[in-house]
């Protein structure tokens, strides 16, 4: 097959991306823009609430064994009850003040997880990687 040099002016953000794609996979620039030419940009995190997006621009920076872990992380049991208690006292209009914070503050932190969760795993599939929603399942730590 022969191939043909083509020149163009990439936005910086998606440049950066891109070569940070490339850093994180160890493969050359030209391999990831040309994956990208094929299948798409990688996932935006652009559109996610404010808060969260400076951890989800974050992962565009890690290896695949990391995204892989951040994918498959799950809460604690613990942490779980906790989370349930609080939402069954607020439903019941018996929640404290001191609660009402520690609901919020656990409600961020599961959405904060769940975002970064759910961005790992499509990071993971643009990298070219079978990501099997049991599989996100399967490995609580």
């Amino acid at each position: 097959m022969t191939t043909q040099t083509v020149r163009i002016r990439l936005p910086e953000d998606l440049y950066t991306r891109l070569q940070q794609t490339a850093q994180a996979t160890r493969r050359p620039l030209d391999d990831v823009v040309l994956h990208a030419i094929r299948v798409g940009s990688p996932p935006r995190w652009e559109e996610a609430p404010a808060e969260f997006q400076a951890d989800l621009a974050a992962l565009d920076r890690l290896e695949d064994e990391k995204l892989w872990r951040i994918a498959r992380r799950r809460k604690s049991d613990a942490d779980m009850e906790r989370y349930q208690e609080l939402l069954d006292k607020n439903a019941n209009g018996v929640l404290s003040e001191d609660e009402r914070g520690e609901l919020t503050r656990l409600r961020i932190e599961f959405d904060r997880s769940m975002l970064c969760k759910v961005h790992a795993a499509a990071l993971l599939r643009w990298r070219g990687h079978d990501v099997a929603p049991a599989e996100l399942l399967s490995d609580a730590t």
